[in-house]
């Protein structure tokens, strides 16, 4: 035993000694010249027993196998020998393998004929893996990446593998990334763009993020749109010059509605007036703004499409001239509640703006100039004219405003032959200085109109209306307002009129003479209602019930498969009718228990449908109990819910409109089963308040009807007037004599 380990140590040291890899037959590799110091003793026994861990006489032993093992208990070489094919006990690789391995590591029979060399013997079961020399790769296809490294000591071009190529991880190897700034190398086009989607707000607090960004911020391209009405209260005012300086010659549209902090910086260094010079839509309203800078702004900017200078104290009939003589594109001006505007400037600009459409001009004096309305009526380009509170509008400027002075008569008819108008909006609100005779001028004179408000205007009989209504079939909204004088005939001659089916606003507030007989005959023909005014008239409960009707009509129900869940919103509807039937004495809460109704109705349908019975089992052996029940037909159940897609929004009583409110908002999130509980426990309150109301609170429900039953049988037997027999001439009931109470 001890001379077979001492063989096998000599074997293993022999087979693992380093052997030389000569490029040439004479000269050897540096790294194996130097031959390492002889060990002794216990140091070479331990080195022993270390090289014998590789030798496949230990397989059999029970220690921990070598990485190098798998566990089929074949060996695994990871070197192989230099030797040639002809080297005795080893392997035959045949002629091109042997010629591969010989031609980079050793000279023909370098192997065999060199002394002190001596192959192992190895198992004829080891699974060899040959390892090609050539650009150090292995031969068995193994990636370069994957290679190992060859250890120090060992042949070059000799790759030791310590593991199986399937066993071990793929990877590979990432570059590392460079710095990439994306915002920094970002085109300064599409930074803009970027920041465009921010509010305003939102810019301002960016632009102190670094100087970069405030440049940005505050560039001009963000604010070619600068609408201050949203932020205007939180932004300072030298903030808010900045914006306006820096937006310059970018900025077309602005609004500076509203903007009180600008009192002081109109004028001086700010140059907010010169900054501004390519605007067309601009809005100065509610500004606090001298006459000088009105003028500035007016005179650098001759593109001004839409002007608003509502309210400004600065506005003057020398701005007016301003604009007739510098902004010949104007369409649309507003100088309402411009106590310093007059009819007079306004002429200069009618002559100088030849496409105006829009002119609102509220509480402005001097419109009984007919001079001027004769221009206007020349002119026929305006398609809105608001004129409400214009005490000084009288018949004779209105009818040259429609009919022009002088104009041909029509023998026929007694009427001017004059084109059509082309008002499409028309507020004469307030005008106390006109009457009825003013109004009949517009029948058959303004076809396209589509909003005619006349409210406050006394004197406007029914006659009128019925004979212009027929003549407007694009008319939207109509607005009769304490027109006290007007009755049922006007609302049932719009029913009938070819505007019907477009009207969408009607409001009839204060006109007392107007009831259920009118309003029913609209809201059955006028399906396109959008909003109903109707406080102080004398339209009652059956009004609510056909509005309520008519909503639900017009509009399909949705329908939505699943029964409904409490407390989870399936749908939530829109507003379809806005309803003021406040102060109406007719109106009570039955009616208005009517509309929360179909605001609230929900429909809960079920559907059946047979599905194909199942298929029988392959084995015949089975139950005929489950054979039958295979065999019935099968029931599909689907629960499907309706909701009304579009609801009222009512005003009403005002001891009744907090509940009316919370019914709405339940319904508009989609509350249904709460809204019908809120609508079910306010009809048992009322009920129970208008019994305790009618027998006082300590009369029950049951001595009440008592004492009804026993005064109508007090009033048959005793109440008459003479000659006219028992019970006042009328025919006495026939008594059971069973009932005391009934």
């Amino acid at each position: 035993m001890a001379n077979t380990s001492a063989e096998s140590i000599s074997v293993a040291d022999e087979a693992h000694t380093p052997i030389e890899s000569p490029t040439s037959p004479t000269v050897s590799s540096p790294p194996f010249q130097e031959q390492p110091p002889k060990l002794k003793g216990r140091q070479r026994f331990l080195a022993g027993l270390h090289r014998i861990s590789s030798s496949p006489s230990i397989a059999r032993l029970n220690n921990s196998r070598s990485r190098t093992y798998n566990g089929t208990g074949k060996g695994s070489i990871s070197c192989i020998s230099l030797n040639s094919a002809n080297s005795v006990g080893g392997p035959s690789f045949g002629s091109s393998l042997t010629r591969e391995f010989s031609t980079g590591y050793a000279t023909p029979n370098s192997g065999a004929n060199t002394p002190g060399i001596q192959i192992p013997m190895f198992d004829e079961r080891a699974r060899l893996r040959y390892v090609s020399g050539q650009d150090g790769k292995l031969s068995i296809g193994i990636p370069s990446d994957l290679r190992a490294t060859p250890r120090t000591g060992m042949t070059p071009g000799i790759a030791e593998v310590d593991e199986d190529y399937f066993s071990r991880p793929v990877t590979k190897s990432r570059q590392a990334r460079k710095d990439f700034n994306f915002w920094r190398d970002l085109p300064s086009e599409l930074k803009m763009e970027v920041l465009s989607y921010l509010e305003p707000k939102e810019v301002v607090r960016c632009s102190s993020v670094s100087k970069v960004w405030h440049e940005m911020c505050f560039d001009g391209q963000l604010w070619s749109i600068l609408d201050t009405s949203g932020f205007y209260q939180d932004v300072p005012g030298d903030t808010l010059v900045k914006i306006i300086c820096s937006a310059g010659p970018f900025c077309r549209d602005l609004n500076l509605r509203g903007c009180v902090q600008l009192r002081e910086k109109w004028i001086g260094k700010s140059g907010v007036t010169e900054a501004c010079k390519n605007l067309e839509n601009f809005s100065l309203e509610g500004c606090r703004i001298d006459r000088a800078s009105i003028h500035n702004f007016l005179y650098s900017n001759n593109r001004l499409v839409h002007l608003n200078l509502s309210g400004l104290a600065g506005a003057s009939d020398a701005g007016m001239r301003i604009i007739g003589l510098n902004c010949p594109k104007l369409e649309v001006l507003n100088v309402s509640w411009c106590n310093n505007v007059t009819t007079k400037g306004l002429k200069k600009v009618i002559q100088g703006a030849p496409s105006l459409k829009d002119l609102r001009a509220g509480e402005i004096r001097g419109w009984d100039d007919v001079d001027f309305m004769q221009d206007l009526f020349e002119r026929n380009t305006l398609e809105r004219l608001v004129l409400m509170n214009c005490d000084t509008l009288t018949d004779e400027s209105l009818a040259v405003l429609i009919e022009g002075k002088d104009s041909e008569i029509d023998y026929i008819s007694g009427r001017p032959i004059v084109p059509p108008r082309k008002f499409k909006h028309l507020d004469l609100t307030r005008c106390r200085g006109i009457t009825d005779q003013s109004v009949k001028t517009f029948v058959n004179n303004i076809p396209d109109i589509e909003g005619l408000q006349l409210s406050k205007c006394r004197g406007i009989i029914d006659a009128t209306l019925t004979e212009l209504l027929p003549t407007t079939p694009m008319l939207t909204h109509l607005d009769l307002e304490e027109l006290e004088e007007l009755t049922n005939a006007v609302l049932q001659t719009l029913a009938n009129s070819p505007c019907a089916k477009r009207l969408r606003h009607l409001s009839i507030s204060y006109c007392e003479n107007m009831g259920d007989v009118g309003m029913l005959s609209v809201l059955k023909t006028c399906t396109n209602l959008r909003s109903l005014e109707m406080d102080n008239t004398r339209v009652g409960d059956l009004v609510l019930v056909e509005a309520a009707s008519m909503v639900r009509q017009r509009t399909a129900r949705t329908t939505i498969q699943g029964a409904v869940q409490p407390g989870k919103p399936m749908f939530k509807p829109a507003i379809g009718l806005r309803l003021v039937a406040y102060d109406c004495q007719n109106v009570t809460w039955t009616g208005i228990r009517e509309v929360l109704s179909r605001n609230a109705d929900v429909h809960i349908t079920t559907h059946t449908t047979q599905l194909p019975p199942l298929e029988k089992a392959p084995d015949s052996s089975a139950d005929s109990s489950v054979e039958n029940l295979a065999s019935a037909p099968r029931i599909h159940i689907i629960r499907s819910s309706t909701f009304p897609t579009e609801v009222i929004q009512l005003k009403c009583f005002y001891t009744f409109q907090p509940t009316v409110e919370e019914h709405t908002k339940r319904v508009m999130r989609g509350d249904f089963t709460a809204a019908r509980r809120l609508e079910r426990k306010w009809a048992e309150f009322m009920i129970a308040s208008e019994e305790a109301t009618a027998l006082g609170p300590r009369v029950r429900p049951r001595q009440r009807r008592m004492r009804d039953a026993q005064r109508e049988h007090a009033e048959e037997e005793d109440i008459g007037a003479p000659g006219l027999g028992v019970g006042g001439g009328r025919r006495r009931r026939a008594r059971s004599g069973g009932c005391a109470v009934m």
